[in-house]
This record gives C-alpha cells, structure tokens and sequence, in this order.
C-alpha cells in the first residue's frame, strides 16, 4: 500500500441498508448526537468535525465543521462508508473499535499522507452491563490545534454516552417488570384514562370486587366497595385531586369485609396534559385487626379480660393529675391482693386448671364490684382494686373483708371444688403516697404484711411498711423459683476432673444453675439458701439427679468416654426416708451404669453418724460411689470416717487456695492426701487454679484435681464441643498454668 495513493473504502452501504442501521441504532444516535452537540457548544470556534460509526466501522453520522467535512467526502469518507485498516490504512476509527483504550492519531501518526495535516480522536462505546461493542465516537480537526484535552474530553463523554445508553436499557426492563408487577401485585391497581374508563386492572380487584377492564368507574355505583371507590376516583378524574391512606371497610363479592388504604392520582403525559387516573388498594386487614386486638390487649388483660397494669397506671395518673391541677381533694383506695399458694394448685393441677380459677375469681369480683370501682389484673395471681370516693375508713375496712370473705365459697372446676384464699393490701390516697408507683408500692407491702401474719386477711398500710421489703423480696424470689422449676429454667453446667496418672477428664461435677429471663444465669449461692428454705430442694435436687445420668447415658451412645458424674446431694435430700429408692429408681429409668455415679454429701450430713451408716450402706449396695465434699470444714470424726462406706475425698478450695501461701493450709491438705490414701481412698482437690497448686498436689500424689486452672464449669453443648480439644491442652497446662478466678457449688 502506498502511502502518497490516495485510498477509499471499498464498502458502503445501500440506501437502504443505511436507514435500516440508523433505524436499529435510533436510540444510540439521539443519544450520542446529543452529547456531539454538546462537544461542538463546548468547542465553539473551534473547527472539529464528530463522526460516530457502528461496531464494525460503518460511518451512521457526521456532525460539524462543514470544510472539513467537504474535504474528507471528496476522499470518500462519507456515511454509509465503511473504515478498515486493509482499505484505508492506520485509522482512528478502525484503531479505537479495536482497543479498548482511547486512540489518538497526529500528523505523521496516520499512513496516508494527506492526513498529515490532521489530528483524530476516538474512543470505543458499548452497553457496560455485558460488554457489547456498540460503535466509536471519533473527532477530527487539525494539526495544528491539536490538544490531548481532546482525548480527556471525548473519554468523558463516552463515559456519559455508555452510562445513558445503561440507564435506558434498565428503565426498559423496569417497564416490562411494572407490567408484570401490576398483575401480580397483592395490592389492587386501577388505572382509568381521562373520561374514567378502566384501561388497566388487576387480578386483586377483579376477584375481590368484580371491578372489571372497560368499565367506567365514575359510573359504578352496584356495590358498596365499588361506590366507594368509584367515588373517590370520580373526584380524581373531574377534580384533578389525589388521596393518600384513605382508610376504607370493604365488602368483597363472597361477603368478607377487608380493610384498605387507598391512594390515588391524575396522570398527566409530557406535556401536562390529562390523561387518566391511578389508584391503588393495599389491604392491611391483618394489620388493622392485629392493631385493634394489640389496643385492646395494651389496656387489658388476655386471660380474663380485666384493666391491666397499663391502665390502672394512667387511670391512677388522670385522677391524680386532675386533682393536682384543679386543687380539688381526691379521695382513692388501692386494694392489692394476691392470691394464697397458687402456684400449688398450678403444680398439682396444670395451668390450664390455674387458669379458670383466674378467671372465676375475676367473675367474681366484677360481679361484687359492679360499676362501682375497676379491677385490674395486675399479672399471675395479682389484682387490684381502684375506688373512688371510698371515704370513710370504716367502709375501707368493711369492703376490703367483704372482698376476701368472697373467697370463703369454693371454687369449682371439673365437677372438683377447690378452696383458694386471698391475702390483701389497702392504701390510702393522700395519706398513703401521693404520687401513681409510691401508692402501689405500699399497698404492695401492706400485701406481704398480710402474707407474713399468716394470709387470708387484709392489712391497712402503716409508715413502718415502707422499707420493711425483705419479706416481699423472699417471696418474689420464692415464687420466681417455683415458677423456674415448672418452666425449666435450671440448667446444669459440668466442670471437668482430671486424672493426674492419665492427665485426661475422668469425671465432671455438675453444678446447678438457674437460667433467669431476668438475670441472665444466676449462680448457686444467690438461690440455693430459698431452695433449702422453702423445700424446694428435694425436688431440684432431684430433678438434677435424673438430668445427670439422662446426660451420662446422653454421652456414651454419642461415643464419649464413660465419666464419673458427681452429684451434690442437700442436707434435706440426704435426710429423705426415701432417698435410696428415688435413687435406685432413677439408675433404673436413666440406665445409667451406678458405678459411675459418685454422690457427694458434706461432713455435717453424718453428724447423725448411725443414720449415716445405714443409708450409706444402702446407697453402696446400689453400686454408687459416695464421696465426702468439703472435706476438712465439717466436723466428723475420723474414728467414725473409717466407718462409712465412702469412695472418695474431696478437699475443700479453701485450703487449696491459700497452700502455697500458708503454712497450715498445707499441712492440712498434705495430711488429707496421706490419710486419704491410708484409708484407701481417692482425693479430688477442689479449685485448682494455678501451676504452682498443681505441682504441689501433684508432689503429693493427689489422684485427681477439679478447677478453673483446666477448665470453667460448661454447658453441655460447650462441654462437647471442647472436650477434645481440652484433653488435648490438659497435657499442656500440666506444666503451663494461668490463673482465673474460680466457681464451684450445688
């Protein structure tokens, strides 16, 4: 090819086939001719010349300088042309459609000589969201005005030109979603045009109120659904007006009655001419009937549909408010009453039993109270009384004994007649609090009171009342507990004992917790001492020992190893005439093998050492191993020790604590060990929690240790997921140790 040969494209375009490119590459050319033009306003004075090709390099427009563009036609370069580089040589256009970067030619850069006088710009544009090659953008001037800001300039605008083309397609498939949308919405969609004739409606409203397409709206009047929002879009169509959130009741064609909010618009085209109507129904009966039960559940109460604590508290709140304002005196009188050991009848008789109890009582007590004051039912068994204008104390005393007399007459459930009594609290208002929460809080503590003087009676609030609480804060702990047991809240958590000879777990200790909504896992010190007062012990103890050997049995068909599991056994549990048979009957249910069951009891339960020796013996024919806890804080004798049936030592964290810090804490656990192994008995030592520890119980051929310097007490699915891994570091901490602080209890 000779460069000084002027050369043309050999291929062109028919007529045709020009309009049939420029008509697919409509959208692409308004596009990028609007974005030409505004190079050509930028550039004003400046003699340019924009050619746009397709992607393979056929000429679709020229746009500019009309001498450049008569120059470049006499060599051929036209619309319709097409630009190679085997025909035309080096080209920006061919060269730009084939990079993908922008491509400059300058002067001696083109292959033709009658282009050196000419400086050309191009960059390749395409649809971003899949990469397709659409064209090129390419500017022509010359030589000497050559500038790279032209390139800067026509990457920008190509940048522009791609992003509006994107931005087009997307809003194309928008619109073919809207389509689909507004059939397939649950919402129902009306669109009228501008004499109210339907020209769009979906499946919703056309089953729901026979609203059918090429129907006028304005006239539909048959159905109430139908003039209602006939009507609204009748305002719409002749008043040009728009609604939002109309909340309408409609009746559907099978005689339902939905809830919807309706929205609605004129619709104006480009020219802000009338055109038609929108509207929309979004049903929202679930939530409007939701919302209703939730406004009558926020003031009342579900089970027995009373007042709730909500509304005796804004109740209480008007009433004072109002006096305070005016200046007026107000006279009121809370009455708190709770019933008594209710929660037995729900133990011994189910809480669906419990509940129509409730329910009777507050039938009762409406049916005494009539319009005369409000009952509230304040949660559980708790209700309170709100007078107003109860005056004169006589009459206070005289309805708070009418009130708890009402529970003189039993209550019948199932054929069943069941005796509940009530113990009571009366406040006085001004005299008893002047403020909402202080007047219920002293008739809550007037409550307790009548509780503490032995229930079934009402107790008139007194000052000495306000910070006598502890009665009040027992029996709430009480109850929690109760409630704890029957809603299984107690979990138990184990803590690993390891075996110095094979330094791997050999037992855990379980350990009591209670899983409080309120607090989180509370500890055993802070509700153990309620559990031993109230009784309540042998029944979690119990239900701890049962939880245990389910567990043991638990793990060995998962394909752990077989572990000692060490169960705390309570003074009150040890002292049961039937102790060994629920154990023997728990081995048997569980099936769990009893030599790997160790019992732990604290010198103090042997005090009655003839006792002792016979449910030892007995509990050692059944297999179980027995283990002495604490040991060393008690007060047994050792001539008797040599007595019991026992397996095991367990040496007290608190000698263990101090051993290498104090003189006589080692004495004491060195003598333990050695009379231990005398007796031909095992040693745990409790709360091991440093290296030092460990190696002096280790010097002293202590058979096993228990502590936080292996491991904290674990849930069940925390034991399982690192009991591996814990053997594993077992073998490391036996000569690495930390210090942590340590736990251990019931």
């Amino acid at each position: 090819m000779d460069p000084n040969e002027i050369r043309r494209p050999k291929r062109s375009m028919s007529d045709q086939e020009l309009r049939d490119k420029r008509s697919t590459y409509s959208e692409i050319l308004s596009v990028v001719d609007f974005f030409s033009k505004k190079i050509l306003d930028s550039l004003s004075g400046t003699p340019v010349l924009i050619v746009i090709s397709d992607e393979n390099g056929y000429l679709l427009h020229m746009v500019g300088d009309a001498t450049i563009r008569a120059t470049v036609e006499q060599l051929g370069i036209q619309v319709g042309a097409q630009f190679t580089q085997e025909d035309m040589g080096t080209n920006v256009v061919s060269l730009s459609l084939q990079q993908s970067h922008p491509i400059q030619l300058v002067g001696s850069d083109h292959y033709h000589t009658v282009l050196h006088g000419s400086a050309c710009y191009g960059v390749a544009f395409h649809y971003t969201d899949n990469n397709d090659l659409l064209g090129s953008i390419c500017i022509m001037t010359a030589t000497e005005l050559h500038n790279p800001f032209f390139l800067t300039m026509l990457s920008t605008v190509v940048d522009s030109i791609e992003r509006e083309l994107l931005l087009r397609k997307q809003n194309r498939k928008l619109n073919m979603l809207n389509q689909i949308m507004i059939n397939k919405n649950r919402n129902g969609i009306i669109i009228t045009n501008a004499e109210g004739t339907i020209t769009s409606v979906n499946d919703f409203v056309v089953d729901s109120f026979r609203i059918l397409k090429d129907t006028n709206i304005v006239e539909r009047s048959t159905q109430q659904s139908g003039c209602l929002v006939s009507c609204h879009m009748s305002q719409v169509i002749t008043d040009k007006v728009s609604f939002d959130n109309v909340q309408m009741i409609l009746s559907t064609v099978d005689d339902r009655e939905v809830v919807c909010l309706f929205d609605a618009q004129p619709l104006y085209d480009e020219t802000n001419n009338f055109i038609g109507a929108y509207s929309q129904l979004r049903d929202i009966t679930e939530r409007y009937l939701s919302e209703e039960r939730n406004n009558y559940l926020a003031y009342h109460d579900e089970l027995t549909s009373l007042l709730n604590r909500r509304s005796l508290r804004e109740t209480l709140h008007g009433y004072i408010s109002e006096s305070l304002t005016s200046g007026e005196p107000i006279d009121l009188v809370l009455m708190f009453l709770d019933l008594d050991n209710f929660k037995t009848i729900n133990d011994a008789f189910g809480h669906s039993n419990g509940d129509i109890i409730l329910k009777q009582v507050a039938e009762r007590l409406t049916h005494y109270l009539g319009e005369s004051s409000n009952v509230f039912r304040m949660g559980g068994d708790e209700f309170i009384f709100l007078f107003h204008g109860l005056n004169e104390q006589q009459r206070v005393t005289q309805t708070g004994k009418e009130i708890i007399d009402l529970f003189s007459t039993p209550f019948t459930i199932n054929g069943s007649k069941f005796h509940v009594t009530a113990s009571m609290g009366i406040a006085i208002y001004p005299n008893d609090g002047t403020d909402a929460e202080s007047f219920m809080i002293y008739a809550d503590n007037a409550m307790y009171r009548s509780k503490s003087k032995g229930r079934n009676n009402y107790t008139l609030f007194d000052a000495n009342m306000k910070s006598n609480s502890s009665e009040k804060e027992r029996l709430s702990l009480e109850l929690a507990l109760r409630e704890a047991l029957e809603a299984e809240q107690f979990i138990v958590y184990y803590q690993p004992q390891v075996d110095f000879t094979t330094r791997k777990i050999i037992g855990l200790e379980a350990l009591l917790r209670w899983n409080s909504p309120e607090h989180g896992i509370v500890a055993p010190d802070k509700f153990i001492p309620i559990l031993e007062e109230t009784g309540l012990i042998s029944q979690v103890g119990e239900w701890v020992l049962r939880e245990v050997c389910y567990q043991s049995k638990r793990w060995v068909d998962k394909g752990f190893p077989k572990f000692k599991m060490a169960v705390n056994l309570s003074s009150k549990q040890f002292m049961n005439d039937n102790l060994v048979e629920v154990i023997s009957n728990t081995l048997k249910e569980t099936g769990m093998d009893p030599n790997y069951l160790e019992l732990e009891i604290t010198e103090t339960m042997t005090m009655d050492v003839e006792r002792a020796i016979t449910v030892l013996g007995q509990l050692n024919t059944l297999g179980v191993r027995i283990s002495i806890d604490d040991f060393g804080t008690g007060y047994s004798s050792l001539n008797y020790l040599k007595k019991f049936p026992i397996h095991t030592l367990k040496i007290d964290k608190s000698f263990v604590r101090d051993i290498m810090l104090d003189q006589n804490d080692l004495n004491i656990v060195s003598t333990i060990i050695s009379m231990a192994h005398n007796l031909n008995l095992d040693v745990v030592a409790e709360g091991v929690e440093t290296e030092d520890q460990l190696h002096f119980l280790q010097m002293k051929n202590c058979d096993t240790v228990q502590g936080y310097y292996f491991s904290k007490p674990l849930s069940v699915d925390d034991f399982e997921k690192s009991f591996y891994q814990l053997n594993d570091d077992i073998k490391i901490k036996s000569s690495h140790g930390t210090v942590a602080n340590n736990e251990e209890g019931f």
